[in-house]
């Protein structure tokens, strides 16, 4: 039996891979690679496209001049119902299938790493894969078949955020209760635990894991946002069309809709949605903003632009403005964004959805902002300074702590290994 297993935290936006050796328990090593598979285009239809995972797929993309199949959250896709699979080329991918093209390749240079085949491993999975208990279920099924397909004949789920406070357990001197704040490219994930540096060792934490909750809100929420606002009216939002004269009409709002989400653009890419696009082209008067909206879905651009908008959300976690700037093929874009704006106009809707959430999970387990020792935040999303401040406001700036945002889940999925094992067999 091999000393080492695997703590997995597959994201949205990223996907980190820990290995502990369970005699010392201690990690030996941390993986890291951004959730993303690409798809050639096929030049004999005969033969399989062969996938990419990760920094190679951007890199092969970008050198397929983005024509191929590019895709991005796929974790997002775990809860819906309505995706059976996904041809591409001769073959078709249903979800599970994907996900484990990632996890193969995750375990693979894992693998190389330690020398043998580990077949062990525990699986991050945010607290609400979907607020719709069937579709939550259906995601952890899915994600449980991926896991068989990538090779792991014994593995374990954990609370991401829970695996978040094992990590930051590591950090502290004595006894705190923690509120684990975890904030991805899908969710928002909250944990409430009673952490000690002298139980990380102690097998049954039972009674440490006091409550766990969560909302369908993250990263790429922010993202839709700024795409919303700053980008659809560069694609024709606000547009008119006209098919009896005299009687404009706007543009249909499911357009615009669907290039706010990474996932749902791909729709866009059909034969009935091009032909409806090219008609709202020819009876808005060609105007160039629907041009726009042609040339972004024939053109393959959306990695492109949302990798602007990305920039953007970034380039406010330090400054107080920023330029949301994209110029390809015809397609100029310019705005200014201040964090004014961003706070207050694009994101507040959302923002505000998470901390009512907060509050309602802190009123349900009785816990007072004050009875609250230390407040872990971690994802990449946690660095979004609005969001930063509701806790700042809160619980106060001195009570903020955090760590390694893209590492922190993995690390603490290993250490919990010990944890699970117990509890299955007592």
């Amino acid at each position: 039996m091999s000393k080492y297993i695997y703590g997995i935290d597959f994201g949205t936006t990223n996907s980190a891979l820990a290995i502990l050796n369970t005699e010392t328990n201690n990690l030996v090593k941390l993986f890291t690679i951004p959730s993303l598979l690409f798809f050639p285009d096929s030049i004999n239809p005969k033969e399989p496209i062969v996938p990419t995972v990760g920094h190679e797929a951007i890199s092969l993309y970008v050198q397929n001049r983005m024509r191929g199949r590019f895709m991005k959250s796929i974790k997002k896709v775990l809860p819906n119902k309505s995706f059976i699979d996904t041809r591409i080329g001769s073959k078709s991918y249903r979800a599970e299938d994907l996900v484990a093209l990632i996890l193969v390749h995750l375990k693979k240079i894992a693998d190389e790493f330690v020398g043998e085949n580990v077949k062990t491993a525990v699986i991050g999975r945010p607290v609400v894969f979907d607020e719709n208990p069937e579709k939550d279920a259906l995601a952890q099924e899915r994600l449980s078949k991926a896991a068989q397909i990538a090779g792991f004949e014994e593995f374990y789920f954990q609370m991401e955020p829970i695996g978040a406070a094992f990590t930051y357990e590591r950090q502290i001197e004595n006894q705190q209760l923690v509120l684990v704040a975890d904030f991805g490219g899908g969710t928002s994930d909250f944990s409430l635990m009673k952490l000690n540096p002298d139980a990380i060792n102690q097998a049954d934490r039972t009674a440490d894991m006091l409550a766990q909750g969560g909302i369908y809100i993250g990263g790429d929420s922010f993202d839709s946002d700024i795409m919303w606002h700053k980008g659809t009216p560069h694609f024709g939002r606000g547009v008119k069309e006209e098919f009896t004269p005299g009687k404009p009409i706007d543009l249909p709002l499911s357009y615009f809709y669907s290039i706010c989400s990474w996932e749902k653009m791909n729709f866009l890419d059909s034969l009935r949605m091009k032909l409806s696009i090219a008609k709202s082209y020819q009876y808005s008067g060609k105007d160039y903003r629907v041009k726009n909206l042609q040339t972004l879905i024939e053109q393959n651009l959306g990695y492109e632009l949302f990798k602007q908008i990305e920039k953007v959300k970034i380039n406010l976690t330090k400054s107080d403005n920023a330029i949301f700037e994209f110029n390809e093929s015809e397609i100029s874009i310019n705005e200014p964004l201040s964090i004014q704006e961003f706070s207050k106009e694009i994101i507040e809707k959302n923002v505000d959805k998470i901390e009512q959430y907060l509050q309602e999970f802190l009123d349900k387990n009785q816990i007072k902002n004050n009875e609250v020792d230390v407040v872990f935040m971690t994802g990449g999303t946690s660095m979004v300074r609005p969001l930063n401040n509701i806790f700042i406001q809160r619980f106060g700036s001195e009570k903020i702590k955090s760590g390694d945002n893209f590492n922190s889940v993995a690390m603490g999925l290993a250490y919990s290994y010990r944890v699970l094992v117990e509890a299955e067999t007592s």
